[in-house]
């Protein structure tokens, strides 16, 4: 109940920074929708039946699923590939980032 609470919260946030005009808040709402993604996929494992990652041969019930975290990883990264582009769009495109039309002398 608590990542799903959290992960709300998260994407509650990610929207609102979303809703803003900057660059820099829809990257960072951008990364808080990251974050919730990865809490929403490692409790989609089920975190109260997970158990310690090391189990008996015996009794493979008792291991932790590894399925979960690795999609998390996998999730870390395609963020992070994202967010540096993202960045780097930032950069780059800031001087033609206006809805005026007068601003850019009526070229649209």
């Amino acid at each position: 109940m608590t990542l799903a609470v959290t992960a709300g919260l998260l994407v509650a946030g990610a929207v609102y920074l979303f809703l803003q005009r900057e660059m820099l808040r829809v990257i960072l709402g951008f990364v808080l929708l990251g974050h919730a993604v990865n809490l929403a996929l490692m409790a989609a494992g089920g975190t109260s039946r997970r158990a310690a990652p090391f189990g008996s041969p015996e009794d493979l019930s008792a291991v932790a699923d590894p399925l979960p975290q690795a999609f998390v990883l996998t999730a870390i990264v395609i963020a992070f590939s994202i967010t540096v582009f993202m960045l780097v769009l930032a950069v780059t495109g800031r001087e033609d980032d206006t809805t005026d039309p007068a601003a850019d002398g009526g070229r649209r």
